[in-house]
């Protein structure tokens, strides 16, 4: 039994882990049950509410044809085991940031966000039109997985801190949560790098297990409660300039499943990643006011900092293609993209920002 056998091995007591695993066929005429495992607290109502709304369109786009029962992080499994989770065939669907499981394969940094890489918009137009798809499927596929664009946090921020962090030399020494690739910069940078779930970011900042720690943007840290045990904010987030949730369906059942129950697999992700970025745009911007208001100090990386993240950056990039054809692969299409897209973006968005904002302090 696929499920009962997994949550053994992860070390994981769940309730339902006496039941018998849902089955991949249908359960009964016409209809599938299945369940999505997921990295979320439910506290965070756009990531966790995001699988929730997977679950709910599959439901009304198939005429009630999906059932789907959504479990946050360590109801079922661990927030860093969906991955294994849907791979092994326990559970059917789950909801995660792809550098999540980068200690596979350094690659599956780049469908969540690689450092100094492209904001939400232009990470889009890699996926659906710049080969960006076909290569997380080259990624996945070994591993008895298919993922599709399922979200995008927008922007995020540098983290919050409990120090002010001006040069390089700053970072040495520093305990600091940062997942994915930025983790392996400031890491390289000689930071005390931890992956920790965003439900236990509080607590570790509290009791100064953490010194900062990084976690999406204004309206989930406040969520969080992280301006409360840490007092500097910083921005912009040169690891995260957005960041790109996917759903994962187990292969064997993908590929199962007749034409039209894989077209609405694809499309309520599609319009999950729509839905997702649209609500945190709407809620980031007053969040960030509340908490200036509440009395968090906003600082801004330094110029000296910022080079020094980049050329680490550039040493890992160089590092993880050795001897990783796959990587090397991604890495090139990516990098070409987002160069192709500078100068069309230079003289539109970045042209229209300096001018609506040259009036800001």
């Amino acid at each position: 039994m696929k499920r009962r056998d997994f949550l053994k091995k992860a070390g994981v007591v769940a309730a339902g882990a006496s039941l018998s695993p849902l089955m991949f066929a249908k359960a009964q005429s016409s209809t599938y049950r299945w369940a999505m495992v997921t990295s979320w607290p439910t506290s965070l109502d756009t990531l966790f509410g995001t699988a929730q709304f997977i679950a709910r369109r599959l439901n009304e786009v198939t005429d009630g044809d999906i059932e789907v029962d959504v479990y946050p992080a360590g109801a079922q499994v661990g927030a860093f085991e969906v991955y294994d989770a849907v791979s092994s065939g326990a559970f059917e669907l789950g909801h995660a940031a792809p550098y999540y499981f980068i200690n596979k394969d350094p690659a599956h940094a780049f469908f969540t966000s690689v450092p100094f890489g492209m904001p939400p918009q232009e990470h889009d137009a890699w996926m659906y039109f710049g080969g960006g798809q076909e290569l997380h499927e080259e990624l996945t596929r070994p591993d008895g997985v298919i993922a599709f664009v399922a979200g995008n946090t927008g922007p995020q921020t540098g983290g919050w801190f409990n120090r002010e962090i001006n040069t390089p030399a700053d970072v040495r020494g520093l305990t600091i949560r940062f997942p994915g690739f930025g983790g392996q910069v400031l890491s390289a940078l000689g930071a005390n790098v931890q992956n920790i779930p965003g439900g236990e970011l509080y607590l570790a900042l509290e009791t100064g297990v953490l010194d900062a720690a990084d976690w999406v943007g204004p309206y989930d840290d406040e969520i969080l409660e992280l301006h409360r045990v840490a007092r500097y904010y910083y921005l912009p987030s040169w690891a995260e300039p957005g960041g790109s949730v996917a759903s994962y369906v187990n292969l064997d059942l993908y590929e199962s499943l007749p034409a039209d129950i894989q077209a609405a697999i694809q499309t309520v992700s599609g319009e999950a990643n729509v839905h997702m970025l649209a609500h945190y745009t709407a809620r980031n911007g007053e969040a960030l006011q509340r908490l200036i208001d509440g009395g968090t100090e906003i600082r801004v990386f330094s110029t000296e900092l910022m080079e020094a993240l980049e050329r680490e950056t550039d040493a890992i990039h160089e590092q993880n293609s050795q001897g990783n054809e796959l990587y090397a692969r991604i890495l090139e299409s990516y990098s070409s993209f987002q160069r192709g897209l500078q100068q069309w973006g230079r003289l539109s968005d970045y042209s229209y920002n300096s001018y609506q904002f040259r009036n800001d302090e």
